[in-house]
């Protein structure tokens, strides 16, 4: 099955100040340029989708409530939630903050059918917390997240296997996972509409127009899909850790760029201590105000986790680079990355440096992020201001947030 929390944030806001309940709010950053990151579904019948600007939203629906998210609210509520998909199976894979897979193949002798199941999952959500989810029961994934979205907010679908082939036979391409934008006109310019006319068309010209791509697509279009649900501890080892964030203003001065650079340069170097891993190649992501993105990367002869070397690499990088334009997004991302051994350098001032980030970790961990920093970092705004998509409740992927 398939799990989607509706309206995650927003209903999260709304339960937390009742004044909120049944009124159009849209969730934002704190910074003055924002856009809506979601909104209730009150707001949504004026209009109001995710990702408007906030000028933009206010005009559809002029009595918008604005409430500036709270980021550790909605990972707290989510880890709380996830935990109550637990209760019925340990395969639980986390696709997002507000949606999950389940496997309840090995759950039904204690909890009864798929159907039943989820029913007792959405009412112990509704119980707990007064927040309600959409859920698709199916034979796989694919299915399940194409049921979760076909009655919302608070619907339960399931689709059985005789049922498939009717189903899908009119479902739009678009409303499969996987298919976006770009790919859904390339398919319709082949007449294809349909999740019917996609498992009809001939496999060797989807393989000649898709690749190995094409034949995915055939099998999609007849809702067949093998890919398990894979809970965190059975997921691939995660390759990168990075931070961005979208600035409050498009920055030109070197002195404030770099202050930011610095500050996530902190954060990639402190999960890569926290999880125990060095990274080999440090990169710089920069996005200018048209929307422009583009990414540059430098090698080490040895891995890292210092935020320090991190920092002075990811300069090094950025200094290379002819900013054409003001710059309105920054990240950094190690790579490469390798388990690091405890065992301390024989260099004086390399211990020195390693015993003072474990020191300042250590007083990070105890009283939050950025309790104690850099000296040039002392009254920066800090902490990640988005939640990143990658971000799961546990293991390294697991981004605290502000």
């Amino acid at each position: 099955m398939h799990i989607d929390m509706n309206a995650f944030f927003a209903s999260v806001e709304q339960q937390a100040n009742p004044e909120l309940r049944g009124k159009p709010i849209a969730v934002i950053g704190a910074a003055k340029r924002t856009v809506v990151t979601t909104c209730s579904y009150e707001a949504r019948a004026f209009g109001v989708r995710t990702g408007m600007n906030s000028w933009e939203a206010q005009k559809m629906c002029p009595q918008l409530i604005f409430v500036v998210g709270n980021n550790r609210k909605y990972t707290w509520t989510s880890t709380q939630i996830i935990g109550i998909m637990r209760e019925f199976t340990p395969q639980v894979e986390v696709f997002s903050i507000d949606e999950a897979f389940l496997d309840v193949t090995g759950s039904r002798a204690l909890f009864g059918p798929p159907e039943e199941i989820a029913r007792q999952i959405k009412q112990r959500i509704r119980e707990r917390f007064g927040l309600t989810c959409s859920v698709g029961v199916a034979p796989n994934k694919l299915l399940a997240k194409l049921a979760s979205d076909m009655q919302k907010p608070d619907g339960l679908t399931v689709i059985r296997p005789e049922e498939v082939a009717t189903v899908l036979e009119r479902v739009p391409i678009k409303d499969l996972c996987g298919i976006g934008p770009k790919l859904q006109k390339q398919l319709t310019t082949l007449g294809i509409r349909s999740c019917g006319d996609l498992g009809r068309f001939p496999v060797p010209i989807l393989k000649r127009k898709f690749g190995v791509v094409g034949e995915k697509l055939h099998y999609m279009g007849l809702g067949e899909d093998d890919s398990p649900v894979v809970p965190e501890e059975e997921a691939d080892e995660v390759k990168t850790v990075g931070h961005s964030t979208t600035l409050d203003k498009d920055l030109s001065d070197r002195g404030e760029i770099l202050k930011i650079m610095l500050q996530l340069s902190e954060m990639v170097g402190r999960r890569a201590r926290r999880y125990g891993v060095a990274g080999k190649t440090i990169t710089v992501t920069v996005r200018y105000p048209d929307f422009t993105t583009f990414s540059r990367q430098e090698s080490r002869a040895s891995a890292t986790n210092s935020s320090e070397e991190i920092y002075q690499d990811a300069v090094r990088i950025l200094d290379g680079i002819e900013l054409e334009q003001p710059v309105r997004l920054l990240g950094v991302r190690l790579s490469k990355l390798s388990q690091q051994g405890e065992q301390l350098s024989l260099l004086e001032q390399d211990r020195k440096k390693a015993l003072l980030a474990g020191a300042m970790d250590q007083v990070n961990d105890r009283f939050g992020e950025f309790s104690v920093t850099f000296g040039t970092l002392v009254g920066t705004a800090s902490g990640a201001k988005v939640i990143s998509p990658a971000w799961r409740p546990e293991g390294l992927r697991n981004v605290d947030v502000e």
